[in-house]
């Protein structure tokens, strides 16, 4: 089942036998008071370079938030929000996603944005479901179906994924088709939950298998409060990957992150001819750099001790 996600030039397919979608989280001012204040005060720069330093990158689309610290988010938020994807779509031609918990503001971005975004997201919770999913039936994009409703955050993934099919089978009440319903099962810390990355794969498993969606998480939260988090959150995708995510919102800008997902496509037979890891390794090892030197001299000894250790064990 694939998700098919467009800006007036681009089309990005999210599928199980796709490459990885990379979704760039950066243009979110939560947690960002620098960004927030900018925003407020009519200053987009931040945004426009955040947008061109992730695509070239490699997002494959961008992930947009204007939910600035507001005590009146329903009057700020649209016009930031439709500000923001403004200044985006004219400095680049990737599809959006448009990121935000008001309704307002969600369909403020679904005038502005040219192609089909994303809307992200609905909760499972009843006046979640009827104030957003009408409103992407109406613009007929696709959306992503948050794992928690009235109850909370359940720590049992048997609880999130009965609130994952709640809402695609609500979804499908409305017209809008499954492979339109990007599941995220959400990433709970793993510093807090011991078993937060286990249960992940567990749910993004029961979906695929039983519901036939796409899944997508904001890989960020599993490493909060964690050292070297662009490590644990690389291993982490991975590891997802593996269990059949298609997508994730995450921050491309760091190459751990971005090496894994192409690692790991290339090993789950998602990199035809491993054009796209060979394309990153030469980006980021430049023919006759010093490094690229030093690369090869450790892998020619590599190879060495290696055949070293098997004679040694014949």
């Amino acid at each position: 089942m694939e998700t098919i996600v467009r800006s007036p030039t681009q089309a990005v397919v999210i599928g199980p036998d796709r490459p990885f979608v990379i979704i760039g989280e950066r243009i979110n001012p939560t947690g960002r008071k620098k960004l927030a204040a900018e925003m407020m005060a009519g200053d987009f720069r931040r945004v426009v370079q955040d947008a061109l330093a992730q695509v070239e990158a490699g997002a494959q689309i961008l992930d947009i938030n204007a939910g600035v610290p507001s005590a009146e988010p329903e009057k700020i938020e649209p016009e930031l929000m439709a500000r923001a994807i403004e200044e985006v779509q004219a400095v680049t031609d990737v599809p959006l996603c448009i990121d935000s918990s008001v309704v307002p503001a969600l369909i403020a971005g679904l005038q502005v944005a040219k192609g089909r975004p994303i809307v992200n997201s609905v909760t499972g919770e009843e006046e979640r479901l009827e104030a957003i999913l009408p409103v992407v039936a109406e613009y007929k994009v696709p959306v992503i179906a948050i794992s928690n409703d009235e109850s909370g955050i359940s720590y049992d993934p048997q609880v999130r994924f009965q609130v994952a099919k709640k809402i695609v089978e609500r979804a499908e009440r409305y017209g809008i088709p499954r492979e339109d319903v990007i599941v995220d099962p959400l990433a709970m810390p793993v510093g807090a939950v011991n078993t937060a990355g286990r249960d992940l794969f567990t749910i993004v498993r029961l979906v695929r298998e039983e519901l036939g969606c796409n899944c997508v998480c904001g890989a960020s939260n599993i490493s909060f409060g964690m050292p070297n988090r662009p490590l644990l959150n690389a291993v982490f995708l991975a590891m997802a990957m593996a269990a059949g995510l298609t997508c994730a919102i995450t921050n491309p800008l760091e190459p751990e992150i971005r090496r894994a997902i192409y690692a790991a496509d290339l090993l789950l037979g998602h990199d035809e001819g491993a054009m796209r890891y060979l394309t990153a390794m030469r980006e980021a090892v430049p023919s006759g750099s010093s490094a690229g030197g030093d690369s090869r001299r450790r892998d020619r000894e590599a190879r060495r001790a290696a055949r070293r250790a098997r004679r040694g064990s014949t």
